[in-house]
């Protein structure tokens, strides 16, 4: 059993967090441990029709963004890597400056120096020169920056479709089998 960090934060577009741990509940092998942030279960009750109680019950595992002290807070406690979806620029800058003052920050700290994937998936747009200086720090320091951006090459035809490309990226990262997103095979050109 692999366990896998996910944390949601305050940043718009809670539902790439919802439908990871949707789809990873699907993963027998995986077992799910969720922090959100006081900002990410506002973000939850403003842009979802989910109920946050609800959203921490597909986790395996959860816990307080104030829990220092948690499982996920030591390198020694081993995981398959992190996933921040959506991750805040304030989170970002965070986690760039290794300021773990909250459990989400300490815990990709923690990914971070045990050499573990890293995913954020960045939401902010537009971005100033302090933000790109964030997400390269983060970059150079080991982590995954991947903005959730749609493609259209797969001719999306629901939100559902973009937001889940995205979510099937994230798990090509972290080397999960996913059939969400067929692997591209080129143009078929005449």
């Amino acid at each position: 059993m692999s366990r896998l960090v996910v944390g949601i934060t305050g940043a718009t577009g809670a539902i790439y967090g919802i439908r990871l741990l949707e789809i990873l509940r699907g993963y027998k092998a995986v077992e799910t441990h969720l922090v959100v942030s006081a900002p990410g279960k506002r973000t939850i009750a403003e842009e979802t029709d989910w109920a946050v109680g609800d959203v921490e019950a597909l986790a395996t595992v959860r816990y307080d963004n104030k829990d220092i002290g948690a499982a996920i807070a030591s390198g020694s406690f081993r995981t398959a890597g992190m996933v921040i979806a959506p991750c805040s620029i304030k989170t970002a800058g965070a986690i760039a400056a290794c300021y773990a003052d909250s459990l989400v920050a300490r815990a990709a700290d923690v990914t971070l120096k045990e050499g573990r994937p890293l995913i954020l998936l960045v939401r902010e747009t537009p971005l100033h020169a302090g933000h790109l200086r964030v997400m390269l720090a983060l970059a150079e320091m080991g982590a995954v920056v991947l903005p959730p951006m749609p493609a259209f090459y797969n001719r999306p035809k629901t939100l559902d479709d973009i937001v889940t490309h995205t979510v099937a990226r994230v798990l090509d990262r972290l080397q999960l089998p996913q059939t969400l997103v067929a692997e591209w095979k080129g143009t078929n050109r005449a």
